[in-house]
């Protein structure tokens, strides 16, 4: 029975391991350990994956050590091990020979769930909203970059020029969208690839439940059999760190073993203030994409879309206003046309002008054009009609002064600008512009014909 020794050996281990941990954690990582062999003070213990290595080291160096030295002697080496995953497709998902993998069946509305079994013939749910196709993907100046980028990753998922691809941009964009769209355009054409849509919450989420239930395993050898991993919202796993540790593993398994990342996040990797430097470096290996804001023609080309999808046509003038005043993102869009279908059913009515600002006014904070001292002397000049450049001149005529005074005005109570620079902008003292404003101020109440321009003028500004 000398042979069994080193077995015995670990088990007085795994007791001592057990009467100093709380269950879960030593269901999680210490149970799954064992010994291999033990011989001329050097200990070999077999681990399920590189992952159990960090964190064994990681949180329970002390315990193991004191621990080892008590049942092995001071003088003991340890050695781990683990089976290398094959880059044969049988054995690919696993991490060791027994093949223990995980997976779910195809079951619309069905969270995957990386501790069920494994049925190898049958293929996960990838969590894909069917709505989220290219050709419902509108297309502009803003984003034309990026769907490229993603159409050339979804029409050749073996090409791993782009990997990870990480999206980036503001909520609202169409990062969602665009990123499934991926997903199911390579579904359509490789219907046997493993593609997996998830977002961060959920994954940490699914982390936390497999620590808990002494499934860590089960849930890494999960994730490394996906083709296509597909993770929304990245920046939630900052602070994560156990997430994050087991997502670290996860991305290096796939990277190597030429399967395709899609992240996205509301900032670029090097704006992630919180992120691991070994994930920020990693995240930005592959090829990084901006969305951007919509612009005017984008803005007005959802609208027109998603009214079709309703079932609906909106008025040009209503298209032209909600395009123009809702900038913020392709989210709020929708949720516009949702709103004014909405309130013309209830109220029975049709669709038009003053429906979409009765709208607009309890929806959205109404885009407002930015006023700055270039735009103040355009509209100051246009309204006195004289040339812009008279402005900046040394003339002393009355209509031009006049005209420079509003300018200095304008530009202080509008444009937000110190005396100091708008007189720079004027070649003008700073006494010179706050006596124009303080002249202008003390003659408002006083002359109509200067409350009426100075009104004009603000009316153009503002509209």
């Amino acid at each position: 029975m000398i042979s069994d020794r080193h077995i015995q050996l670990w088990e007085s281990c795994l007791e001592i391991f057990r009467d100093n941990l709380p269950s879960e954690q030593y269901e999680a990582w210490f149970k799954p350990i064992t010994s291999v062999s033990y011989s001329d003070g050097k200990l070999v213990l077999m681990v399920p994956s590189q992952f159990s290595v960090e964190i064994l080291e990681e949180r329970y160096k002390n315990l193991l050590g004191h621990t080892l030295a008590k049942v092995y002697g001071p003088s003991f080496k340890l050695y781990y091990c683990f089976n290398q995953v094959s880059d044969e497709p049988s054995t690919a998902v696993t991490m060791s020979s027994s093949k223990s993998s995980a997976a779910i069946a195809r079951n619309s509305g069905t969270i995957a769930n990386p501790f069920t079994p494994n049925v190898s013939n049958i293929d996960i749910d990838p969590q894909l909203n069917p709505e989220y196709t290219f050709e419902n993907y509108c297309a502009g100046a803003s984003n034309r970059v990026a769907r490229s980028i993603a159409e050339a990753v979804a029409n050749d998922p073996h090409c791993k020029t782009f990997n990870p691809l990480f999206i980036f941009g503001s909520p609202g964009v169409g990062k969602t969208h665009l990123i499934q769209a991926i997903g199911i355009r390579i579904k359509e054409r490789f219907p046997d690839t493993r593609v997996l849509y998830i977002t961060s919450r959920l994954f940490e989420s699914q982390f936390t439940q497999a620590v808990a239930q002494g499934k860590i395993n089960e849930f890494i050898n999960f994730y490394q059999s996906i083709d296509t991993l597909i993770i929304d919202d990245i920046q939630d796993m900052i602070g994560k760190k156990g997430t994050i540790n087991a997502f670290f593993h996860i991305f290096n398994h796939l990277t190597l073993n030429q399967k395709q990342l899609i992240l996205a996040s509301d900032c670029c990797p090097s704006n992630m203030e919180g992120m691991e430097e070994r994930m920020i470096s990693r995240f930005s290996m592959g090829m990084t994409a901006q969305l951007d804001n919509p612009d005017y023609d984008l803005r007005r080309q959802v609208l027109v879309q998603k009214a079709e999808q309703a079932g609906l046509q909106l008025p040009e003038d209503v298209v032209e206003y909600v395009a123009t005043n809702v900038t913020t993102g392709i989210r709020a869009l929708e949720g516009i046309v949702v709103s004014i279908t909405a309130y013309a059913a209830v109220l029975n009515g049709e669709i038009n002008l003053e429906l979409a600002k009765s709208v607009l006014a309890r929806s959205v904070k109404l885009h407002q054009r930015q006023i700055n001292f270039e735009i103040i002397t355009q509209e100051v000049a246009s309204h006195f009609n004289i040339e812009p450049d008279m402005i900046f001149s040394k003339s002393r005529k009355r209509e031009i002064s006049d005209a420079r005074q509003m300018v200095m005005y304008m530009a202080k109570k509008h444009a937000r600008l110190p005396y100091t620079a708008i007189g720079t902008r004027l070649s003008r003292t700073h006494a010179t512009v706050l006596y124009a404003c303080r002249n202008i101020e003390e003659r408002l109440p006083l002359e109509k014909q200067l409350q009426s321009d100075v009104k004009a003028i603000e009316a153009a500004l503002l509209n």
